[in-house]
């Protein structure tokens, strides 16, 4: 837990820094600092339903072709 919360510190203290050189402004500064960190927490969470949708895909695929060997396997014993 110590890790993810330095981690938003630094996420928070660079989001605000980057936004407060390029407008000179505070206030948008703490806006982007909120806004930001926010927005990608959101769009990470939909990222992880994407890959985990596609892992689930690649282990389908591989359970498939693993299925389909072990038949020509047995297949060819049987002869």
């Amino acid at each position: 837990m110590a890790k993810t919360m330095t981690f938003a510190v630094m996420h928070f203290s660079i989001a605000f820094s980057v936004a407060y050189l390029i407008t000179g402004s505070l206030v948008v500064g703490g806006l982007v600092a909120i806004v930001e960190p926010a927005v990608n927490t959101v769009a990470f969470y939909f990222h992880e339903m994407i890959w985990n949708k596609i892992q689930q895909a690649d282990v389908a695929s591989e359970l498939g072709k693993t299925i389909q060997a072990a038949g020509e396997n047995y297949a060819l014993r049987s002869m």
